[in-house]
């Protein structure tokens, strides 16, 4: 079928991407004038603006590096729901409370959900050998505990993001009599979903390690230790070097004239700047274990000598994906529903990329009111 384009359809076109002398020296003008007014700004921004992740909290429990914090509610009416947040290894978990008005964290105290938070904090040499078990069985399970003993109930609300969805599962596998239900957000359950349904342009996190020997990766983690945070954020940065150059050259000038773009900005930069390192014993199963011999969706992933089962998930599932994910393609998180235990499985696509389902404008007004749609309904609150 051929498609027509009229004349002036055509002249509108050419005149958005037209050059003229004037337009280039009006150009040349005004980029000293945006350099000398972001300066300006960069001099005089004050530590409060540009903190990150300041909804107040408590901690309330801490073992080795790891810390769990409980959000002070924001409303009076409490619904009863406790909630707690498991983030990845590879980042820390202020992307999720990135600035007050585009903060998930805030949006579920304001829906009057009580918000608990898991910080993994930074690990060091001292926890080369921790292991995933060691996360699922031991700290994940620990301040599962200590919430639910905070709260007098003997079940929670499980939500894992990306790798911390990873964790998640294995924990809902191993212990479903603690949970009331599992929330995954952006989260890779079959790690070979690529290789059925490929997606140009996606995926080169999976590819890369299907590429590694298992001698390759042994090699590194025994060389390295542990995974360092700087190298993690590098392998990102790589998947569009393009794009990842430019943001620090055509469009950071392009808003270096205004000052909350600017500051949205630095509050992404100071997060992206804070990687912690991932413990070589978990890196080296995560690459092994799941990128390449996929065993999780296989029910072959043993922890502590347990088989982790999908179908033991027997409580409510929300899996949210991003439509747009290159990162965790859809392929690798979706429709996993018929190898899980539950009968009541539900997903949920959000528009945008990987973290764009967090900070994006259009994913926030979807992500937000689903999850605590879905969760207020298996919860017995009222709407």
């Amino acid at each position: 079928m051929t498609t027509s384009v009229s004349p002036s359809e055509i002249n509108r076109a050419m005149a958005a991407i037209r050059i003229t002398p004037e337009s280039v020296i009006r150009e040349a003008n005004d980029v000293p004038r945006k350099i000398w007014h972001g300066i300006s700004a960069l001099a005089n921004f004050s530590e409060e603006e540009l903190a990150i992740a300041t909804t107040p909290k408590q901690e309330i429990y801490r073992d080795d590096m790891m810390r769990l914090y409980r959000y002070l509610p924001t409303v009076e009416h409490d619904l009863g729901i406790p909630v707690l947040i498991v983030y990845a290894l590879v980042g820390r978990y202020q992307m999720i409370d990135l600035e007050q008005d585009r903060s998930f964290v805030r949006k579920l105290l304001d829906a009057g959900l009580t918000v608990y938070m898991v910080d993994w904090g930074l690990p060091t040499r001292a926890q080369r050998w921790t292991s995933i078990d060691d996360y699922v069985s031991g700290y994940l399970d620990d301040c599962v505990d200590v919430v639910r003993t905070h709260e007098g109930v003997d079940t929670i609300n499980l939500l894992g993001i990306c790798q911390g969805g990873v964790i998640s599962t294995c924990y809902a596998a191993l212990f479903s009599d603690k949970l009331r239900t599992l929330t995954l957000a952006i989260t890779p359950l079959d790690f070979h979903g690529d290789t059925h349904c490929p997606q140009p342009g996606t995926a080169y996190m999976n590819l890369w390690a299907r590429g590694l020997t298992g001698e390759d990766i042994d090699r590194y983690i025994a060389a390295h230790g542990n995974v360092a945070g700087d190298s993690v954020g590098l392998s990102f940065l790589m998947m569009d070097p393009v794009a990842n150059v430019g943001k620090y050259t055509v469009d950071l000038l392009s808003i270096l004239d205004d000052d909350r773009k600017l500051l949205n900005f630095l509050h992404m930069e100071r997060w992206l700047a804070d990687r912690p390192s991932t413990p070589g014993e978990v890196a080296r199963q995560w690459l092994k274990d799941l990128y390449q011999d996929n065993k999780l969706v296989k029910n072959e992933l043993v922890l502590g000598g347990r088989t982790v089962d999908l179908r033991n998930i027997t409580m409510p599932v929300l899996n949210v994906y991003a439509e747009g994910d290159v990162v965790v393609p859809n392929s690798t998180t979706r429709g996993v529903g018929p190898r899980l235990g539950t009968s009541d499985y539900t997903e949920l696509g959000v528009p945008g990329g990987h973290i764009g389902t967090f900070v994006g404008g259009k994913a926030q007004r979807v992500l937000g009111p689903g999850i605590i749609d879905w969760l207020k309904a298996r919860n017995g609150a009222q709407q």
